[in-house]
């Protein structure tokens, strides 16, 4: 797909200034500035997925996720976004079945892998979740990985192997 161009990119640029302030009602509102043949854009749907997940709207951050999926099957982002969006509307062990079923596409992702460390521990499957973390720490950056888990109440039932590495 074509890179947005002036005015449309200012407009998504604003969008995401505003988002960045925590306002997703002007956030949303410089997105309907977008000419609506833009609006279906993945760099637009990105950032309408954002501003509908600080408005915790994720019934609709679920189809915006799966649209992304659909146009950039092969970027991992629109795959983060519709494994969370699953998991906010609890369906986790579909979100896990997602995003597992996709992580080999993006083995220099550690997000990926971090994000199905999250739905592993919240399904009590430790062991996968173990796994996926080790995966996490090898390809990113182990220390703040490490630190993130550890500050990560989702990933409380791995703290103490965690804080043995």
């Amino acid at each position: 797909m074509h890179a947005l161009q002036s005015p449309d990119i200012d407009h998504l640029q604003s969008a995401i200034g505003w988002l960045e302030l925590g306002n997703y009602l002007e956030a949303d509102a410089e997105l309907d500035e977008i000419a609506p043949r833009l609006r279906a854009h993945p760099d637009v749907l990105k950032v309408r997925w954002r501003v509908y997940a600080q408005a915790k709207k994720w019934d609709v951050c679920l189809e915006i996720a799966r649209t992304v999926t659909e146009l950039e099957p092969q970027q991992p982002g629109g795959w983060i976004d519709y494994a969370q969006s699953l998991h906010r509307v609890d369906r986790t062990q579909e979100s896990y079945n997602v995003l597992s079923s996709v992580a080999n596409r993006f083995p220099e992702h550690p997000t990926v892998f971090y994000h199905l460390v999250v739905y592993g521990c919240h399904l009590r499957k430790l062991r996968e979740a173990w796994s996926w973390l080790e995966r996490a720490f090898n390809i990113g950056d182990a220390k703040q990985i490490k630190l993130k888990a550890l500050e990560d109440p989702d990933l409380e039932p791995l703290w103490a192997e965690i804080g043995e590495v």
